[in-house]
């Protein structure tokens, strides 16, 4: 009988002990950051009215010309943003250095906002993050191209495109770039943007080449890599003047 009772209590304790891993390595996975990337991992800033802004840095051809990446403006989008976070970092052969700018909405996560103002909550608040602490590092960077990347519910005419929000300059024309190099990345320029005016317009307003990466939100995971994928390859492929 007894022998019963303490493996009944041993089993308990193998299941809980089963249950806090899970829980650990699906917060663990949860995290923008991977761990092995610490070595060029940088907090740019802490701000608590909004959240916070990392950036991984020096991925790929060290000697080559760098390359911003953007993601976190748009929270709720964070599945695309994560997509980019897995895979590039693992990519070899890269013939340009990329960094990837990280921004964490820590307030109002969970409501999307429309943008349209300073008090539209979450939406706005990576917005805000974006350009006070994101926009002024990429410009003084000397970055060759900064890449948006955002994620939509369908409601465009196409679903994974890439676009600039200015019709005209060089971050119009690698765009277009991209997508011709790229079979499932279609080139679609919607009339408008709410994030435009806090990152991608005033880098192209001031000599940094921007453009946005649009991916469908519920496309399967594995859509999202092989897309992900060939926007890493169009973008490593370009020439840049």
């Amino acid at each position: 009988m007894i022998k019963k009772e303490y493996l009944v209590i041993l089993m308990l304790i193998i299941i809980i002990a089963s249950l806090s891993i899970a829980i650990f390595n699906q917060i663990d996975s949860n995290n923008e950051i991977a761990a092995n990337d610490s070595a060029n991992h940088e907090v740019l800033a802490n701000d608590s009215d909004l959240g916070s802004v990392e950036v991984i840095r020096n991925i790929g051809n060290v000697n080559g010309e760098s390359i911003a990446y953007v993601v976190g403006v748009h929270p709720l989008e964070n599945l695309t943003h994560k997509t980019l976070l897995k895979l590039l970092p693992e990519m070899t052969n890269l013939n340009y250095c990329y960094d990837i700018y990280v921004i964490n909405v820590t307030q109002d996560i969970g409501y999307y906002g429309d943008g349209s103002s300073d008090d539209s909550p979450g939406r706005q608040n990576g917005q805000n993050l974006a350009y006070k602490y994101v926009y002024p590092e990429i410009s003084k960077g000397n970055y060759k191209l900064a890449i948006d990347v955002h994620s939509n519910v369908g409601a465009y005419d196409y679903r994974t495109f890439v676009f600039s929000p200015l019709k005209e300059g060089s971050g119009n024309e690698y765009a277009q770039q991209v997508a011709m190099n790229s079979p499932n990345i279609s080139f679609y320029a919607p009339d408008s943007t709410t994030s435009g005016p806090y990152l991608t317009i005033p880098l192209n307003e001031n000599g940094i080449p921007a453009f946005y990466f649009e991916e469908y939100s519920f496309a399967p995971q594995n859509e999202k890599d092989e897309h992900m994928i060939e926007l890493i390859n169009a973008v490593d492929n370009l020439k840049y003047s």
